[in-house]
C-alpha cells in the first residue's frame, strides 16, 4: 500500500514511542470506532469502512463489531469469512486469514512480541512475526494466536486455546499452550444428528 510504513519482520525495533507508527495506529483506531458504532447489521456500510480499513478483504466477509486492530492494511481476509464479537488483531506484521475461517468471540490474534530484556522493553523494542491462518479453520471461543504462528488448513483450535507454535492442517488442537488432541477423520462428519422433521437423526440411521 503507498506511503505506509513497514516495520522489520523477526527482529528488535523500536515499535513503541514511534511517531510514524503512533499516527498509523491512531488513525486505524478512529476507523475501527466508527466501524464499532454502526448498528451491528449494517452490513453493507459495514463493508465500505473496512475495505477502507484491511488491506484485502474477500467476498461474504462478516466481522461482528466491536472490532480492533492496529493497522489494518496488514489483514489479508479470503472469502466466506465470520467473525464473531471482539475480535482484537494486532497486525504489524502480516496476517493472512484464509477462506471459511470462523473465528469465535473474544479472540486475539497477535504479531507483536515484546522485548525479554526489561532494559530494550522499557526502550519500546518489540518483534513484529506474521501469523497466517489457512482455509477451513474454526478457531474456537477466547482464544489466542500468537506471533509467527501458522495453522494449517481444516484444522479446529479449541475454546480457551493459546496458540504459541504452528498447528498442522487437519487436526483438532485444544489447551494452553494449544497441542494436538487427534486428527480430523471422515468419521467426523457424523459426529452430530441432523434435524429432520423437527427431530434430530443421527446420518448412521437409516432414513
Amino acid at each position: 500500500m503507498k506511503n505506509k510504513p513497514t516495520v522489520p519482520v523477526n527482529c528488535l525495533f523500536q515499535g513503541c514511542y514511534n511517531p510514524e507508527l503512533d499516527r498509523e495506529i491512531r488513525s486505524c483506531k478512529k476507523k475501527c470506532g466508527r466501524f464499532n458504532r454502526l448498528d451491528v447489521y449494517a452490513r453493507g456500510r459495514q463493508r465500505k469502512l473496512l475495505e477502507k480499513l484491511l488491506g484485502r478483504m474477500g467476498e461474504d466477509v462478516i466481522i461482528t463489531p466491536p472490532f480492533w486492530c492496529d493497522y489494518g492494511y496488514n489483514i489479508s481476509v479470503g472469502d466466506h469469512f465470520y467473525s464473531n464479537h471482539n475480535l482484537v488483531i494486532t497486525d504489524g506484521a502480516k496476517v493472512t486469514l484464509g477462506n471459511n475461517v470462523f473465528i469465535g468471540p473474544n479472540c486475539c490474534i497477535t504479531t507483536a512480541e515484546h522485548a525479554i530484556d526489561p532494559e530494550q522493553r522499557k526502550a519500546g523494542l518489540e518483534i513484529a512475526k506474521p501469523v497466517t491462518v489457512g482455509d477451513n479453520v474454526w478457531i474456537g471461543a477466547g482464544s489466542v494466536v500468537l506471533a509467527g504462528v501458522t495453522i494449517g488448513d481444516g484444522a479446529v483450535i479449541g475454546a480457551g486455546s493459546v496458540v504459541t507454535r504452528s498447528i498442522p492442517g487437519g487436526v483438532v488442537a485444544v489447551g494452553s499452550p494449544c497441542r494436538v488432541l487427534r486428527k480430523i477423520t471422515a468419521e467426523d462428519a457424523y459426529r452430530y444428528p441432523f434435524a429432520i422433521n423437527n427431530g434430530c437423526r443421527s446420518l448412521l440411521s437409516s432414513f
